[in-house]
């Protein structure tokens, strides 16, 4: 199976499930490559340790210098927490070890099944691309299936743990992955993955121009209420949606969006609006601003 990554030293995010330890396999004594192996333990489970075991285990096998963080048991109670704990700590120890990014065991399966999630989620253009669009994220798995994936471990004889709440129906993710995905043809993967491309690319351009006109209408992280309210309802929808990435809220969804470009039209001066965890808008005479209980209002301007 051949990947296309250059060489250097790396970050690779291990969880102990058989997408990652394959690509473990496959990187570990690639020439030129200089591996850190990070795992972090979200301790959602009671058994997740012996997902840090294995890692730990395979790390030392292949003589690569291993790194782990764990949450406190219950800490985190969402999807999205869970995420950006994961990531932090990815990203902390790629500033540590001056990496040259962080690579991910993301497939073709989960391109397609984060694609449907998001549409049934109401995420918008974003969500078609979002396993595509993150910086210093390298994702050399994204043309390959997860049968191809699962062959290539048993052809090669890797031991994985298999997280039991990937069978769970409870979870919309795990009912799309065990029932939509099976009756996917190859032809039907290769059309979906050629939109999903497509679509990576002309949010691209999107993202360039909406990012130039946030330039324009702000400064010093106030938003002219006025020049806001002159825009077609479409763009400014599309500028608080950047906002809110500048704020590294990920998981809203239209309603928020609507409610926000309300805020921003009609409420009234002095007043401060939730948005969600601690962040809110404050809401002047002629601005808006994103502000964060616990660091100074956040400048649009980046």
């Amino acid at each position: 199976m051949k990947i296309q990554i250059q060489k250097g030293k790396y970050i690779l995010a291990v969880s102990g499930g058989v997408d990652s330890m394959a690509l473990l396999h496959m990187l570990a004594n690639k020439p030129g490559f200089e591996l850190v192996v990070g795992h972090f333990n979200h301790n959602i489970r009671e058994d997740s340790g012996l997902d840090e075991q294995l890692v730990r285990k395979t790390a030392k096998k292949y003589n690569l210098i291993y790194e782990t963080a764990s949450a406190n048991n219950g800490e985190l109670k969402s999807e999205e927490s869970a995420r950006n704990a994961r990531y932090a700590f990815l990203a902390r120890i790629k500033n540590e070890y001056k990496a040259k990014a962080i690579i991910t065991a993301h497939h073709q399966d989960d391109k397609i099944e984060t694609a449907l999630l998001n549409v049934i989620r109401g995420t918008g253009r974003k969500g078609l691309s979002a396993i595509s669009d993150n910086k210093g994220i390298i994702r050399p798995l994204l043309g390959v299936s997860k049968n191809e994936l699962l062959n290539y471990a048993k052809q090669n004889n890797i031991i994985w743990y298999e997280d039991p709440t990937n069978l769970s129906l409870d979870y919309t993710r795990n009912r799309l992955r065990l029932s939509a995905m099976p009756n996917l043809t190859d032809r039907n993967r290769e059309k979906i993955i050629r939109k999903l491309d497509k679509v990576a690319k002309l949010n691209k351009d999107i993202d360039d121009k909406i990012a130039t006109i946030s330039q324009t209408i702000s400064k010093d992280g106030k938003i002219n209420r006025v020049v806001f309210n002159n825009l077609p309802d479409a763009v400014g929808k599309e500028l608080i949606a950047y906002w809110l990435r500048c704020q590294n809220i990920q998981d809203f969804d239209k309603p928020t969006i609507d409610r926000l470009s309300s805020v921003i039209k009609t409420a009234k001066n002095n007043t401060r609006h939730p948005i969600k965890r601690n962040y809110s808008i404050l809401v002047g005479l002629d601005y808006v601003q994103f502000s964060n209980t616990f660091k100074k209002p956040y400048s649009l301007l980046v």
